[in-house]
């Protein structure tokens, strides 16, 4: 389970970001997952919760915002958003398509005491 380990990079950036005297706890993390990521949101879920334990993170609600799969058409040359990677174009029904977003993650904030 790969999100075990996604946690763990994760929990260092976190604690990293609240190593400082005025931060007593975090409450809330807020992490942006991108369609094509690959991440098992509910494996993710359950990994939070061991994996945050003993850190300023413990308890802490995590926060999953989707991102739309993006991608650039080469027949009409609009960036559109598709479902699957390989769809075709939904504004022109081409298939020529580069995938421009989507299987990305990042934390995107964090709120702390």
């Amino acid at each position: 389970m790969h999100e075990m380990s996604l946690c763990e990079g994760i929990r260092r950036v976190v604690e990293q970001a609240a190593d400082r005297p005025d931060v007593t706890r975090v409450t809330r993390v807020r992490l942006e997952i991108g369609r094509f990521a690959g991440v098992e949101k509910p494996a993710l879920g359950f990994a939070w919760e061991v994996v945050m334990r003993g850190s300023k993170a413990e308890g802490a609600e995590l926060v999953m915002l989707d991102l739309p799969g993006v991608a650039l058409c080469y027949d009409c040359m609009k960036t559109v958003e598709i479902e699957n990677r390989l769809d075709p174009c939904p504004l022109c029904g081409g298939g020529r398509l580069l995938p421009q977003g989507g299987d990305e993650m990042q934390i995107k904030d964090m709120e702390v005491i």
